[in-house]
C-alpha cells in the first residue's frame, strides 16, 4: 500500500512537471552580417522539450511589420503562451520559430536599388546561420514563413520568390506591394533611392504579389501551401483581396480567411494559432 502510495505520488510529480514545460524565447540574439555590414539582432522561440531531446525541429520564420523589431511578436504577439499552447493542446507540433529584425540601418525586407540588400541577407546569411546554429531540419517541407503587414509582405514575396525553400507562407494582413506601377512611382518620390524607367518597372514586377502570381509557372505556386488572413476593416483589404482573386484564376489551392478585426495586434493574436496549426499540417505530412 505504502509503495502504490509513493509510486503514485512519483507519478503526479513527473506529469506536472511535463505540463509544466514551457519553451524559451531569447530576444537579442545577434550574428554578423557581411552583406548588410552590420551586426543584426533576432529573436528565437525554442519549443518546451528543445532541452530534453536530441531531435531535430521543423522551423517558422515569423516577420514582423513596419515600426517593431525582432521583438515584436514576443512583446506584443505572446509568441510564447501562444506557441506553448498550441504544442501543449495538439494543435502544432513543436517547432523552433525565428523571428529576424527588419527595422535597423533601413526598413524592409528587400534588396533596393543602392546596396542594402536585405533579402539576400535573409537567403545567404541569416537562413544558413539559424540552421546550423540550432537543431533545425533543413529541407524544404519542415520550413515555413509568416508575418504580418510589412511582414506579410514579407512572406508573400520570400515564398514566390523562393517557392523551392517553404512548404507553407502565412501572409497576415498583407501589404502586397504597389497596386499599380504609378503607385510604385508615387512612393519613390520621398525615397533617397533612385531608379531609372526600367529599374522602375523591374522593380515593381518583382515586388508585387499580384504580378508575381500571374507570371508564375503553376506547378511552383502548388508547391506552398497558402493562409492569407485580412480583417473586414484592414486597410489593406484591397490587396489581399487581389491576391485572392489572382490565385482563384489559376485554380491554386489557398485558405483565404477574412474576420472580423483591423489592422492590430488584438487581430494578430487571434491569428497566430491558426497559423501555427496550418504550418504543423504540413509538417505533419498532412
Amino acid at each position: 500500500m505504502k509503495k502504490a502510495f509513493i509510486l503514485s505520488i512519483l507519478s503526479m510529480i513527473m506529469v506536472s512537471e511535463i505540463v509544466a514545460q514551457t519553451g524559451k524565447v531569447y530576444d537579442e540574439l545577434t550574428m554578423t552580417s557581411k552583406v548588410l555590414k552590420s551586426e543584426r539582432e533576432y529573436a528565437i522561440y525554442l519549443p518546451p522539450d528543445y532541452e530534453t531531446s536530441e531531435r531535430s525541429y521543423p522551423v517558422l520564420y515569423l516577420l514582423h511589420g513596419a515600426g517593431d523589431d525582432q521583438t515584436g511578436w514576443v512583446q506584443f504577439g505572446e509568441v510564447l503562451r501562444i506557441a506553448d499552447n498550441a504544442i501543449k493542446e495538439g494543435r502544432a507540433t513543436p517547432m523552433i520559430i525565428v523571428m529576424p529584425d527588419a527595422n535597423t540601418g533601413k526598413r524592409g525586407y528587400f534588396n533596393q536599388a543602392d546596396d542594402w540588400r536585405y533579402e539576400d541577407f535573409f537567403f545567404e546569411e541569416l537562413m544558413p546561420y539559424v540552421e546550423r546554429q540550432y537543431r533545425i531540419k533543413g529541407e524544404k517541407r519542415y520550413r515555413a514563413v509568416a508575418g504580418l503587414s510589412m511582414g506579410g509582405g514579407g512572406s508573400f514575396m520570400y515564398a514566390l520568390h523562393h517557392p523551392e525553400l517553404f512548404s507553407s507562407a502565412c501572409p497576415l494582413s498583407a501589404y502586397v506591394g504597389p497596386l499599380t506601377l504609378e503607385d510604385f512611382k508615387e512612393q519613390l518620390k520621398g525615397s533617397d533611392v533612385e531608379y531609372t524607367e526600367a529599374e522602375m518597372l523591374e522593380y515593381f514586377k518583382n515586388h508585387n504579389a499580384v504580378e508575381l502570381i500571374q507570371s508564375m509557372d503553376e506547378k511552383e505556386l502548388k508547391s506552398v501551401r497558402w493562409y492569407i488572413d485580412c480583417g473586414d476593416d484592414d486597410f489593406l483589404y484591397e490587396g489581399n483581396s487581389l491576391v485572392h482573386i489572382a490565385l482563384k484564376k489559376k485554380e491554386i489551392p489557398h485558405e483565404y480567411r477574412v474576420r472580423d478585426g483591423a489592422h492590430n495586434w488584438t487581430y494578430w493574436r487571434a491569428s497566430l494559432p491558426n497559423v501555427l496549426h496550418f504550418v504543423s499540417e504540413a509538417f505533419h505530412q498532412y
